[in-house]
């Protein structure tokens, strides 16, 4: 199926590692040009090179993205360049266990601004050229919004306002033809997952616990299968999807896990 996403310019925050650098290679394969947005100019340029190796076009910012100013200057940064923006995935996050027992006030809204609050002054900062494009906006989310997880209060909090902000856009953005989904992330083996694995004692023991309760298939959901749906989102081909929480998590979150 051709997408039709050739040379469009689309922001990818957090693009250059796990699920984001996903995103990032599957829209390249598509033809459109990722903009990856994040704080490591040598993460981001190893996707950009990876990327161009391959025949695609590619780009990077560097911004911390709790910084409101970084943001916009980012934003600022893409227009120059390329004088449009046509989509924009908000993926930059980490699941970093401020729970309420051993969280602070201090740690519970440094969270918010490393999980949530950026998403909105991404979306905030490109909408005039999002509206210019009629272009779309994907935000990946995770099910600790759903299901909980247990010591991380300030994630499940940021994931729960990430569904809520996709709703109220979809509902806001619709005199603009500009559609607003969420893939939600439910397990993924990414570098970040590999880490949080490897501080139990039995790392694989662990591992082939998460994965059993995996119905389809009982395996971990791959970076390239939530890449594929956020493409699909991204492009005309679901031109009549929008305010949608779309999981892409083999049934994790809504099937009986004991299947």
């Amino acid at each position: 199926m051709d997408l039709g996403l050739l040379n469009k310019v689309i922001i990818v925050t957090g693009g250059a590692k796990g699920i984001g650098e996903g995103i990032s290679m599957k829209l390249a394969k598509e033809g459109a040009i990722p903009v990856i947005v994040g704080r490591n100019k040598e993460d981001n340029l190893a996707v950009v090179k990876s990327i161009k190796s391959q025949g695609g076009k590619s780009s990077q910012v560097v911004a911390e993205l709790t910084s409101s100013d970084e943001c916009r200057q980012a934003v600022n940064q893409i227009i120059k360049e390329f004088g449009r923006i046509e989509g924009l995935v908000n993926n930059a996050g980490v699941n970093d266990g401020v729970g309420l027992v051993s969280g602070s006030y201090e740690s519970f809204v440094a969270s918010l601004h490393k999980n949530l609050i950026h998403y909105f002054l991404m979306a905030h900062y490109a909408l005039a050229e999002l509206i210019k494009s009629k272009g779309a906006i994907v935000n990946i989310g995770s099910k600790t919004a759903e299901t909980g997880q247990g010591n991380t209060s300030a994630y499940a909090a940021s994931n729960g306002g990430r569904n809520a902000l996709t709703r109220e856009w979809a509902v806001e953005l619709l005199p603009y033809n500009i559609r607003v989904n969420s893939v939600i992330v439910s397990e993924c083996y990414t570098p970040l997952y590999d880490s949080w694995i490897k501080t139990f004692s039995n790392p694989l023991e662990k591992l082939n616990s998460i994965t059993a309760k995996i119905p389809l298939g009982k395996r971990m959901t791959t970076a390239e299968e939530i890449a594929n749906t956020v493409s699909f989102l991204l492009s005309d081909c679901s031109s009549h999807t929008t305010g949608q929480l779309i999981h892409v998590d083999g049934g994790y979150v809504h099937l009986d896990r004991s299947l």
